[in-house]
């Protein structure tokens, strides 16, 4: 049985794991060993993912089977370079491990960040997603998101493309 909650601070090292595992799975083959590791150092370890379950500006649920993180999703404030609305809202991180999808985990948790964005008065949700993750392209598009831009995005020196998404709410 999946169920799902907010995170807790407790439960960061095992949402690191979790992210960490996500990532390998989805992207491990597309960047040399170093680059993999300090990325994953820098966005999953101590300072990174899980030092914000206790910073009041984001807000991640998680799916989980039995005690196991299976998925997750990460809100808070746009931080992409340019002009947004104030009432904007970035959708971070979006991972579910690769054994649990066509589950409905992914689903569920974007019914809540959609939830949750309306709740925080959020007129639009941001997201980027590497140019080439067809996948998850049409997943968002599924729900709304449109392309609006590119950004970079930095493994270890490794700089790719990203799409930057929309929904408007």
């Amino acid at each position: 049985m999946i169920s799902y909650r907010d995170a807790r601070t407790i439960d960061g090292p095992a949402l690191a794991a979790m992210a960490r595992q996500s990532f390998v799975e989805t992207f491990g083959t597309l960047y040399s060993a170093s680059d993999l590791s300090a990325f994953l150092d820098e966005a999953f370890g101590p300072n990174g993912l899980p030092s914000q379950l206790s910073d009041p500006d984001f807000t991640i649920r998680v799916a989980l089977a039995g005690e196991e993180i299976i998925g997750y999703v990460k809100m808070g404030p746009v931080t992409f370079p340019g002009e947004w609305r104030p009432d904007a809202i970035e959708l971070y991180q979006f991972y579910v491990l690769a054994d649990w999808h066509g589950q409905g985990v992914a689903q569920t948790l974007m019914a809540w960040a959609l939830n949750f964005s309306r709740e925080h008065g959020a007129r639009e949700v941001i997201l980027s997603v590497y140019v080439d993750n067809h996948r998850a392209h049409r997943f968002y598009e599924k729900y709304g998101f449109e392309d609006i831009g590119r950004i970079a995005f930095r493994v270890g020196a490794t700089v790719d493309d990203d799409n930057l998404m929309r929904l408007v709410l």
